[in-house]
């Protein structure tokens, strides 16, 4: 297949491209590298060092005989040129990558609210209207989060994208599905929720193909083919912006850094290996819903942990010392979560799960480079309200902080 990937420079968009032209599709990342103008607006860099995207696909030709292409494009200011793009080069298969992905950033201030939105939702949206005139039928790809449904506790598993309900009418009850009620957490998770709104109606509108997946929080660093050579290694951030929960964890920990657990802990979350990703990636392209057909929607992630059980975990395996701070998000101290993953599984997913083998390589990723990172950015400051910064704790060494 021609598949065009829309945000291939990020976190989950190269090793993504990486895995796909491995098995022999074209691969054309499309980008407009925004997500290193935002290492240089926060002042922070990736952990591990990253060339330039040419670089990276120089290098890939290289090791592996296949080429990937790169097209400078912004999909959310640019929708003359994104349609001619999708005319000329009429892609098999889009994978939809190009949003602003952080929660804390969406959040640290107005500014950056409004940057969210409008790159987020004019991205989907350019993209979705632009395929409909184009009149190209790709296989359109989106990685959402699970963040859409916020972190209640409703005591039942949360399915894959639908419910079942029963509405009272006047001839009787009547059984009806509707999209399972999100309910975002931040400005970042209610574009995802936007998207999913966006989704169905270009999809009963106008018989675009659209499957959405639903991803948990992403830990680790290397997929096999990063693995190739240094130079290809995946982006790997660590600030209190971009960085991961437990991917954070293991960087405390591999610099001496006391593990940072935000209120009590409590907060149940998602995750999914990176190479888990980039599999769901290939059964999602292989299982496209035909023209006409509702959305299809994947819960993508392989397990659920709460954040201070992870914590004591890396303790116990690192020897490093669990910290206490403010928590700058608006949301429950304790949550359950049970989700529904059937469909990945039924379709050949065998889950990585937490192994001490793979976290101490990230361990070891952390050491190597080390001398990269900043321990002032490590704090998570950017709180949800005014109220909340107050109570954030700053100290960047943890010198203050509440152990336990």
């Amino acid at each position: 297949m021609r598949i065009a990937v829309l945000g291939g420079d990020g976190f989950v968009g190269w090793p993504t491209s990486l895995h796909l032209s491995n098995l022999g599709h074209e691969v054309h990342i499309v980008d407009n590298l925004s997500r290193r103008w935002i290492d240089t607006e926060l002042g922070v860099q990736s952990l591990t060092p990253m060339d330039s995207i040419q670089e990276r696909c120089r290098i890939w030709k290289q090791e592996s005989g296949n080429t990937i292409h790169f097209h400078l494009l912004n999909l959310a200011k640019e929708y003359e040129r994104l349609k001619q793009w999708l005319s000329d080069h009429k892609p098999d298969a889009v994978i939809h990558f190009a949003e602003q992905r952080a929660a804390p950033y969406s959040m640290k201030t107005d500014r950056h609210k409004v940057y969210t939105v409008d790159n987020n939702v004019n991205a989907t949206h350019n993209l979705l209207a632009a395929l409909v005139e184009t009149g190209i039928d790709a296989h359109l790809v989106h990685l959402g989060t699970m963040g859409v449904y916020g972190y209640s506790s409703v005591g039942a598993p949360i399915p894959e994208g639908y419910l079942d309900v029963e509405i009272d009418t006047p001839s009787g009850k009547k059984g009806m599905e509707i999209l399972y009620p999100t309910r975002p957490g931040s400005v970042y998770h209610m574009t995802k929720s936007l998207d999913q709104i966006l989704f169905q109606f270009y999809a009963q509108n106008d018989g675009l193909r659209i499957t959405d997946l639903h991803q948990g929080i992403v830990w680790g660093t290397h997929t096999d083919q990063t693995r190739r050579h240094e130079q290809l290694i995946n982006r790997f951030d660590y600030d209190g912006d971009y960085g991961t929960v437990l991917n954070r964890f293991l960087i405390q920990a591999a610099i001496g850094y006391p593990l940072t657990v935000h209120g009590t802990g409590g907060q149940t979350r998602a995750f999914i290996h990176i190479q888990d990703c980039v599999r769901c990636i290939e059964l999602a392209l292989s299982d496209a819903p035909k023209a006409g057909e509702r959305v299809k929607i994947f819960n993508q992630m392989t397990e659920t942990h709460r954040v201070r059980d992870l914590a004591h975990l890396v303790a116990r395996m690192t020897g490093a010392e669990v910290r206490m701070l403010p928590n700058p998000r608006k949301e429950a101290d304790e949550n359950d979560l049970i989700v529904k993953n059937d469909q990945f599984l039924s379709l050949g997913l065998n889950p990585i799960t937490l192994q001490e083998g793979l976290l101490a390589e990230v361990v070891d990723v952390a050491k190597k480079y080390a001398h990269r990172i900043d321990r002032s950015r490590v704090p998570a400051v950017s709180a949800w309200t005014k109220d909340i910064a107050k109570r954030v704790d700053h100290d960047p060494e943890g010198k203050k902080l509440k152990a336990v």
